[in-house]
């Protein structure tokens, strides 16, 4: 199944319609480094496409009343991470507008939530129960920031094709070698979310359409 397929399906209600968010909702922009192109450090990558519509949710989201947008930095504490604090692979990508955005977080965790300043108070701060999730990597960042607004109470929605990550490899302590590729991994991130009720999966597309607005 591809990933546009999963999109599709885990996206759906019962009755077939997408449940997509309603303003205001704040659009959390996770961990788009510099760092994350050192694919001798990362290994395979999946959907390139993924920084695009990043580009173009963030563009889109101002000129669509929808709410904030938030950006996340994953400072890392390792010094032979890409990542790591301080190095040219810290910063975030260049489309990306720190100046434009209405909060910038820091973290050194997978969850966004367990960042600076808090994300959670911001939000509740600003009344805003709906949140909209993209970034790298789909299964780490991403994902553990979306179960974490799961169990907070937020609206959840991920635009998974707005979202990448890297081939995955481990040995279990019994000795299974286990590999799973990019594409496999956010499949995986797209029904685990889904089916487990901690989020809506959507299209950059159907997040970028313009809203219907009522007339009086």
């Amino acid at each position: 199944m591809s990933v546009g397929t999963l999109v599709a399906t885990a996206g759906a209600g019962c009755d077939g319609t997408m449940t997509l968010p309603a303003a205001p909702s704040a659009l959390i922009v996770i961990d788009v480094q510099d760092g994350f192109s050192d694919t001798r450090f990362w290994g395979p990558s999946a959907n390139p496409q993924a920084e695009s519509h990043i580009e173009s949710l963030v563009s889109s989201w101002g000129a669509q009343v929808r709410g904030p947008v938030v950006l996340v930095r994953h400072d890392s504490v390792h010094p032979d991470s890409p990542l790591f604090a301080g190095s040219a692979g810290n910063r975030l990508q260049s489309f990306l507008d720190t100046g434009a955005a209405e909060l910038l977080v820091t973290k050194s965790v997978n969850s966004a939530f367990y960042g600076h300043p808090d994300l959670h108070a911001w939000l509740q701060e600003r009344e805003i129960a709906e949140v909209v999730l993209c970034g790298i990597q789909t299964n780490m960042c991403v994902e553990t920031t979306a179960r974490m607004a799961g169990n907070l109470g937020y609206l959840v929605t991920v635009a998974l094709d707005a979202t990448r990550t890297f081939d995955l490899t481990t040995t279990l302590p019994g000795g299974e070698h286990i590999t799973r590729s990019a594409s496999e991994l956010m499949l995986t991130t797209a029904l685990n979310l889904a089916a487990g009720g901690f989020a809506t999966i959507a299209t950059t597309a159907e997040l970028v359409r313009p809203r219907q607005v009522g007339t009086g």
